[in-house]
């Protein structure tokens, strides 16, 4: 996740569904407001890159199918969110592929924590994303070398010297925390 700052009060207010009908690049729908989201660094973006090249490799070999995608929008219950990386099951491409917003959150989603972040943020993201029929999502704190997933029933941290997994989505996907955070 990138930190978010309001959109400039020169920026037109526009509502979730006209956000929705039009995402303009790099911006979220949240509170009522239109963010930016802004602070990505180079770590933040190598990270980002491997994780969606691990997700698309693995679900291409294991034969999942599905897609991986990267700061794509979606509707939560209440907001307009862009998750840093994404995974959308077949069954969900078949119905949603071409839409300009997925009208849900992902199966599977992970945010990459950037400093200026703050926890409860990120962890309020998360819980939003699972109640708007996410499965799993992944928190990723580049600094101190942790990721958090979690699902509607459990939350596991990895950190570095261990092996991350997914739970619920993209079954028997797994890598290194410290090749993912090198």
């Amino acid at each position: 996740m990138v930190a978010s700052t309001v959109v400039s009060n020169q920026s037109p207010v526009i509502s979730l569904e006209e956000w929705m009908e039009n995402p303009p690049v790099a911006t979220e729908w949240v509170g009522g407001e239109l963010l930016e989201k802004n602070g990505m660094t180079l770590k933040h973006s190598r990270i980002q890159s491997k994780l969606s090249f691990y997700w698309r490799s693995y679900k291409d070999s294991s034969g999942q199918g599905g897609e991986v995608y990267t700061e794509v929008p979606c509707r939560t219950n209440k907001q307009g969110r862009s998750p840093d990386v994404a995974y959308l099951t077949p069954e969900l491409v078949a119905q949603y592929g071409d839409a300009k917003v997925l009208p849900q959150s992902f199966p599977l989603s992970a945010e990459i924590v950037s400093p200026t972040d703050l926890a409860e943020d990120v962890i309020a993201k998360a819980q939003e994303y699972l109640l708007s029929g996410g499965a799993e999502v992944w928190l990723v704190f580049p600094e101190s070398r942790w990721i958090i997933v979690t699902t509607q029933t459990k939350r596991l941290v990895f950190v570095s010297g261990e092996i991350v997994s997914t739970q619920s989505v993209l079954p028997g996907f797994n890598v290194a925390v410290d090749e993912l955070l090198a």
